[in-house]
């Protein structure tokens, strides 16, 4: 099977519920991932499910909640209403994020917090139904392959995954070599061509790293995320090429 194309709300965070929706489903996507920054703000249960409701109508999945608990780093306390609001969404996964700090300026105690913190409240998720995964991102200690392996090793949880997206100006064969070592253990996947820094380009002017990498994947969501101008009108065109480029791989 193909992965699962989806959309980051948070990539049209300017736009309302139903105009995300009207976005995704004119653009041949199937599912949804949608963010706790404006859409399904954590702790308002009647928005949430509202959304779920919305979503299901229009034909689309909720694939995940993208929540901004930080491990290891929030109040401990904020991690309820995410939970409730994950919960009425019908979310199976929350995202997550490994912290604050880098790998290489976090301290042992910093570590050892975010550690002790993903595994309660993955329990806390599990108890729901949910799994975690964590933001793939810098300044956080999930910042490379080899340092998400070793964090999600700590942890020790198998409901507990990664993101993946394309690091900030790594190469496409390194960026390639970090996912062939991650692939068992990411959940979903980012999906945007960034080139050079936060330069936001169209998909396939990335389009050998994309075909590479969805070579690599199977059953899981790829979710675009940041297109060019945040422009609902080129969302169209970036699923397609996304759908084409997974079909090209399996063909």
């Amino acid at each position: 099977m193909t992965p699962r194309p989806g959309l980051c709300s948070v990539t049209l965070r300017h736009l309302d519920v139903p105009a995300v929706l009207a976005a995704a489903t004119d653009a041949g996507l199937e599912c949804v991932e949608w963010g706790a920054d404006v859409h399904v703000p954590a702790g308002d249960t009647e928005t949430a499910a509202r959304v779920r409701d919305a979503t299901e109508a229009a034909g689309l999945a909720v694939a995940s909640y993208g929540s901004y608990y930080r491990a290891g780093h929030s109040d401990p306390a904020e991690f309820e209403p995410v939970l409730r609001s994950a919960v009425r969404l019908g979310a199976p996964r929350i995202r997550v994020w490994a912290g604050v700090t880098g790998t290489e300026a976090a301290t042992p105690e910093q570590r050892a917090a975010v550690v002790e913190d993903t595994r309660r409240v993955a329990e806390r998720a599990a108890e729901a139904g949910i799994h975690l995964a964590y933001e793939f991102h810098r300044n956080t200690l999930t910042d490379g392959a080899d340092r998400t392996l070793r964090l999600l090793e700590e942890v020790g949880r198998a409901d507990v995954h990664t993101y993946w997206q394309p690091p900030l100006d790594v190469p496409d064969a390194e960026a390639l070599a970090g996912l062939g070592r991650l692939t068992d253990q990411v959940a979903a996947v980012h999906a945007f061509s960034w080139w050079p820094g936060t330069t936001r380009l169209p998909l396939d002017a990335r389009e050998g790293l994309w075909r590479a990498a969805l070579g690599r994947l199977r059953d899981l969501d790829v979710l675009l995320e940041f297109v060019p101008g945040n422009d609902e009108n080129v969302l169209t065109r970036e699923a397609r090429t996304l759908r084409a480029l997974a079909g090209a791989v399996r063909d």
